[in-house]
This record gives structure tokens, C-alpha cells and sequence, in this order.
């Protein structure tokens, strides 16, 4: 699977874990110069609490546009660390 956004490759990897329809890519397939942290979290009932990245890539940002569980609950180990995906990034074959 390849996530894309603003045309160019920001992961790629055949071991994603598809979890509500998002694919969880392992965090070494992603591009890390186009990944920002920010300030952003959430919390998901039964995962936990996501942090997101904001992607920067060929001078455009997309905030927030990728998140992930730094920590989850017993039911979402399977996805700790993984990185998923929105806000306009493709997620491909």
C-alpha cells in the first residue's frame, strides 16, 4: 500500500493493518521529512488517545492529516505506533 499526498509518496509498506476502514502503516515506512508533530489529540473509546502529524510536502502543509497511538488500550495493540491517514491522502495499491 502507498500513501500519497500533494503527488509524492509519504509511506509505503505490505504489512498495513486495516482497522475501520483505515490502512495503520508501520511508523518505519513512513517518509519522516514530511511528517510534523503537532499540537493535536484525540480520544477514540476503545484505542485511546491519538497524537497527529502534519504533513509538509512541496511547500504545502496539510494539518493534521495523519495520526497515530503512541499508547492504546488492550483491544488496539495490534495498531501502537502505526500511522493512518485523511484529509486528502490516497491510500493505495
Amino acid at each position: 500500500m502507498k500513501a500519497i499526498w500533494n503527488d509524492e509518496v509519504i509511506a509505503e509498506s505490505d504489512k498495513t493493518i486495516v482497522i475501520e476502514g483505515n490502512h495503520y502503516f508501520p511508523a518505519d515506512s513512513i517518509k519522516k521529512d514530511y511528517f510534523k508533530d503537532s499540537d493535536t489529540h484525540t480520544v477514540c473509546p476503545w484505542k485511546g488517545t491519538a497524537s497527529y502529524y502534519t504533513l509538509e510536502v512541496n511547500g504545502k502543509s496539510n494539518p493534521d492529516a495523519a495520526w497515530y497511538y503512541p499508547e492504546t488500550s488492550k483491544l488496539a495493540e495490534s495498531i501502537k505506533g502505526r500511522i493512518a491517514f485523511w484529509k486528502g491522502v490516497e491510500v493505495t495499491k
